[in-house]
This record gives structure tokens, C-alpha cells and sequence, in this order.
């Protein structure tokens, strides 16, 4: 029996568990696959992607390797320079090359061409590159 002189017991806190939050999530989850893709590529503001390839991987390399390999004679003036970076190139071009070795005897003869015109060119470019780096590094710079 509780008398006027005894302290209340504290209020339990109430704790509620959402048991429903799964069928809640697979619910927005089924809703959102439901709507249309956004239609950024169909309103021409991107370029649809390349179907995937022999042909694009190498490409997509041969591309990285160029772009490391620094400045061109074509920069236009003003434009941002783009300073080489050798040893991502040759990563890029030996990434090329172990494709080359891997893939020996199991390419069309268009993609093995391509591949080893752009393994052929890319070294070329790379030593030009780094014969550019060494006279740049040894030459006295203006001041």
C-alpha cells in the first residue's frame, strides 16, 4: 500500500520499435525503380557511353597514357598547361603492354592492331617525353 509520504516510482520510459521500417524501405526502394532514368543523355546534354570493349579499354589507356605524358605543340595560348607525369604514363603504357602479352593469339586482327599502334606511338611519345624533362631539368632557367 503506498502512502502519501513515499516517493513515486520515476516513469519507465516508453520505447517504441518501428518493426514495419524494413517494408517501408523496400517499399521507397521498389517505388524509386519505378520512375524513369533522368534525362540528361536523352535531352543531348551527354554523349551516350561506348558499349564496352577490347577496343574502348585500350583506347581509355592509350588516352590516360597521352594525357600524362604532358603538354602538346596544339596548346592553345592561354590555356591551362598540363605538366607530364611520367610515371603514371609508363604505368598506363606497361598496363597496355600486359594486356598485349595476356591477350596474345585471342584478339581480331583490328584490335591487335590497334593495340600495337598505340603501344608503338605512346613509347615514342614517352621517350620524347622524357628527353624533354631531362634538357628542361639541365637547362639554366630564365629568370
Amino acid at each position: 500500500m503506498d502512502t502519501p509520504d513515499s516517493p513515486a516510482p520515476p516513469p519507465q520510459p516508453k520505447i517504441i520499435v518501428d518493426e514495419d521500417w524494413k517494408s517501408q524501405v523496400e517499399a521507397e526502394r521498389e517505388a524509386a525503380a519505378k520512375q524513369p532514368l533522368p534525362a540528361s543523355a536523352a535531352d543531348g546534354d551527354e554523349p551516350p557511353l561506348p558499349d564496352a570493349s577490347f577496343s574502348v579499354l585500350v583506347t581509355t589507356l592509350a588516352t590516360q597514357a597521352m594525357m600524362a605524358l604532358g603538354p602538346r605543340a596544339e596548346t592553345e595560348p592561354g590555356q591551362e598547361e598540363v605538366t607530364a607525369n611520367l610515371p603514371f604514363a609508363k604505368h598506363c603504357i606497361d598496363t597496355l603492354a600486359v594486356l598485349a602479352e595476356k591477350t596474345k593469339g585471342n584478339l581480331t586482327s583490328a584490335e591487335e592492331q590497334l593495340l600495337s599502334r598505340f603501344l608503338y606511338e605512346l613509347c615514342l611519345l614517352y621517350v620524347s617525353a622524357q628527353k624533354q624533362a631531362a634538357q628542361r631539368q639541365t637547362s639554366p632557367r630564365a629568370t
